[in-house]
């Protein structure tokens, strides 16, 4: 049967703005009323079905910290292991699925998202997330993007097939991997959140799905919006539960990929853990990582200085520096340094942070008292060595009622320094200025720098300028941005990921992160099958 799909335009580009007066906003309020009363209490769904266990565990507003979102039912070994059965049961029938009912089901629920299903999203990701309205907006979006989007990359490789011949006819049978795929997401995303899951079941795939607890209340309304469009039961197991028992799962040998986006740390652990249990696994699992970022801005002499300045800001203090794209390192030319600094003092100031659900404030509160605690020992550090760091602005804090840290830029002598290597998924930014003279110099500084190699950023107008930092930023970077901040991806469009510690770069938003999820088949038929063994030089 012949089916079609155009390809989609981004939801991205039609994002609202939530003004004050507009009917959106009202909408908006009227949803966000109703998540901070709603007390909502959150099961397990193992193969299409509500399951409450006896462990409970209580999500907060981050923003309003004493504030109860939900309560979150736990799956402990039990439910694993029938959440496992339910995905390799239902894995029979929708692996053999035609491609086009599968695409049907996530472009209906993108649908559902972008229409009906829109403001109680946003009010979930602005509460739970303590997102400010855009950000929230662009996180449903991206959402959106991905499960249109890659319901048309699936069609594009599915029409990837061989060279035929005379007397034979040849074909790839692009098969899902044979065993069930375990979906780890992080907090920061809920576009993240929803496609870890959704891509590998998109392409014949069922899925252990385990939310971050800190977010299981906007990840529970992405399952119920896919239930919604019409997901087969069991394709997708929605299971929340504390990692000292992932080993439930990852000992099984039916395990056959791992999706999954946080810590280097923690990737590089279920990396060896799986690599232990090679011998017990039916196949070769796929691992498909990211894992976060330091990620820069450098800045040549050429480039133009209010730009520079404002995309530092939008780059480094958007969602509380609390992306793994987030500028965290600047490197800043000697002569442009004074007037790049007044403008960056001049406009700080007038970003403010506060409860995000009264839109008014630019930035929310950190996720959770560890994240608030970790960001404040770089604060602290900084201002303990005042030799190499000078806080220029912020540096505050304050836990009595949020998990709430001021935007807080740092000037350093020491560019390979604490602030200016390692990950703070903070709101704070690290300026090193250089010798406008060294440029190529401090570009292999910048290259070396950091483990990680995410996104990064040049400003200049000089094309060999721009052309030199390509070259030796090749690999400091696997997105990598002209005059424009290193957040921001859009699906489609800049394909995302980086190597290095940053993960395997499998790029998510593109057709080559499908192709991780499925292991082709590759079927010849000949037409006249041979009468005789013999050759004809015999």
């Amino acid at each position: 049967m012949l089916w079609s799909i155009e390809k989609p335009k981004n939801e991205m580009d039609r994002i609202k703005d939530y003004e004050k007066g507009s009917s959106e906003r009202k909408l908006l309020k009227k949803e966000l009323n109703k998540v901070k009363d709603e007390g909502l209490e959150i099961p397990l769904i193992i193969d299409g079905k509500e399951i409450k266990t006896d462990n409970v565990q209580e999500v907060f507003c981050p923003h309003e910290k004493d504030r109860v979102l939900a309560k979150v039912h736990l799956a402990g070994e039990d439910e694993l292991k029938m959440a496992i059965d339910a995905a390799q049961e239902a894995r029979e029938i929708w692996s053999c699925l035609n491609w086009y009912h599968r695409a049907a089901v996530f472009r209906k629920a993108a649908d559902l998202l972008a229409g009906p299903r829109r403001y109680r999203n946003i009010a979930a990701i602005v509460m739970n997330h303590s997102k400010n309205p855009y950000e929230a907006e662009i996180d449903l979006a991206e959402l959106v993007d991905f499960w249109r989007i890659n319901s048309y990359f699936m069609k594009f490789i599915y029409e990837q097939q061989p060279e035929q011949s005379e007397g034979e006819m040849n074909r790839l049978d692009w098969r899902p991997l044979e065993g069930f795929i375990f979906a780890i997401p992080p907090f920061n995303f809920y576009s993240i959140a929803g496609n870890l899951p959704s891509s590998p079941a998109i392409v014949g795939n069922t899925v252990l799905w385990k939310p971050s607890l800190n977010v299981s209340f906007s990840n529970y309304e992405i399952m119920k919006v896919m239930i919604e469009a019409g997901l087969k039961d069991g394709v997708i197991n929605f299971i929340p539960f504390n990692s000292e028992n992932s080993h439930i799962v990852l000992d099984d040998p039916d395990f056959g990929g791992l999706h999954f986006t946080g810590s280097c740390e923690t990737l590089s652990f279920l990396w060896k853990k799986i690599n232990s249990n090679l011998q017990d696994y039916k196949n070769f699992p796929r691992i498909v990582g990211e894992a976060g970022g330091k990620d820069f801005i450098f800045i040549h002499k050429s480039g133009e200085i209010r730009n520079s300045a404002m995309n530092i800001l939008r780059g480094g203090f958007g969602y509380q520096g609390q992306k793994c794209s987030a500028a965290s390192r600047v490197y800043c030319p000697e002569s442009y340094w004074e007037e790049l600094k007044e403008i960056l003092l001049t406009e700080i100031e007038e970003i403010t942070y506060g409860p995000v659900d009264e839109m008014e404030d630019y930035m929310g509160a950190v996720i959770d008292e560890d994240a608030f605690d970790k960001i404040i020992e770089y604060i602290e550090y900084a201002r303990d060595n005042p030799d190499r760091y000078e806080i220029l602005y912020g540096g505050g804090y304050d836990g009595s009622k949020g998990w709430f840290i001021e935007p807080t830029l740092v000037k350093t002598s020491e560019p390979k320094g604490k602030l200016m290597s390692e990950e703070i998924f903070g709101p704070v930014v690290t300026i090193f200025v250089y010798d406008d003279d060294r440029f190529e110099e401090t570009l292999l500084l910048c290259d070396e720098t950091s483990p990680y190699a995410l996104t990064g950023s040049i400003f200049a107008k000089d094309s060999e300028a721009i052309h030199l930092a390509e070259d030796r930023l090749r690999y400091a970077a696997g997105n990598l941005y002209i005059n424009d901040k290193p957040t921001g991806a859009i699906v489609g469009r800049q394909p995302f990921g980086g190597a290095r510690s940053s993960g395997t770069n499998d790029k998510a938003g593109h057709w080559v992160n499908l192709l991780r999820w499925l292991t082709p088949r590759t079927i010849k038929e000949t037409i006249l099958p041979a009468e005789d063994w013999k050759r004809a030089f015999m």
